[in-house]
């Protein structure tokens, strides 16, 4: 995964957890190629706004609490960067199944792209 500002990684990390509800944040700091402090810091930011629980120790973990969700989204960006790339290939019908996936559940970031899609 590309380097992403400090919002985008916080939002990709609100996305995770949406879709797994519980992480390390060792595989968090991993995935984003990151320090585990980087994390923790992204975490507590996050922790005054979503209930996020967070446990220590060897069974350490960030989880959301069952039945919250913050965001429409479920395509990381990955996923959107190839759907965005294979687009220009695509017949009439598929790039319209394509759009409106992406518009359905793609990152707000990506919305004017998604919608000058032709």
């Amino acid at each position: 995964m590309s380097k992403l500002r400090a919002s985008e990684r916080r939002e990709e990390i609100m996305r995770i957890l949406e879709s797994k509800r519980i992480t390390k944040m060792s595989n968090l700091a991993a995935l984003f190629q990151v320090s585990r402090q980087t994390i923790v810091t992204d975490i507590e930011i996050l922790m005054a706004s979503y209930p996020i629980e967070t446990a220590r120790g060897r069974y350490g973990h960030v989880k959301l609490q069952n039945g919250y969700a913050t965001y429409k989204s479920i395509l990381s960006e990955e996923q959107q960067e190839v759907l965005f790339e294979i687009f220009p290939k695509l017949d009439g019908r598929q790039a319209d199944v394509i759009r409106g996936l992406l518009l359905a559940n793609g990152s707000r970031r990506n919305k004017e792209r998604i919608e000058g899609l032709i």
